[in-house]
């Protein structure tokens, strides 16, 4: 336990110095610390680890996503759970025309929800492809719906198995 305590000295803030430590070592509390080392005879292991994105690798990712479903969204959540009231209306209304469609979470992944709008020029999601062309949001999407142009846009599309 003193050995930890010594180590953690100088992960402590110095402002509570010893009297942070004394309280730890009075509760018989444990302090957990993993530390990395950029020191040049240091294991790899310890070394700091960056995943560099390849330069357009979100573009490539949104070009393969609406290239290979002739319906696409990008949404928050996913179609079973979503987790937002747009993205459920955008969900909701696919759902009604059964058609098959392909979504990726931007909240799983803050590159590609950034990415896919500056790829559209369009502030928010949801945000939809139908046969590779955008469509806009969960409003356009309810407003091509209710003038019958839903139903013209998804001619041809695949039917979701159920």
């Amino acid at each position: 336990m003193q050995r930890l305590l010594t180590s953690a000295r100088q992960f402590l803030p110095a402002v509570q110095g010893a009297a942070g430590l004394a309280e730890l070592q009075r509760a018989g509390g444990m302090l957990s610390v993993r530390s990395f080392s950029s020191e040049p005879d240091s294991h790899d292991d310890f070394k700091p680890q960056v995943k560099a994105a390849a330069a357009g690798s979100v573009e490539a990712v949104i070009e393969e996503d609406i290239s290979s479903h002739d319906v696409f969204l990008y949404m928050k959540g996913v179609p079973q759970a979503p987790m937002c009231g747009f993205s459920n209306m955008a969900c909701a209304i696919l759902n009604l025309y059964g058609v098959d469609y392909g979504s990726r979470n931007v909240l799983a992944d803050p590159e590609v929800r950034e990415g896919v709008k500056k790829f559209t020029a369009w502030p928010t999601i949801p945000q939809i492809f139908i046969k590779g062309e955008f469509i806009g949001g969960s409003d356009i999407l309810h407003e091509m719906h209710q003038k019958g142009e839903l139903k013209k846009a998804l001619e041809g599309v695949k039917q979701a198995e159920e």
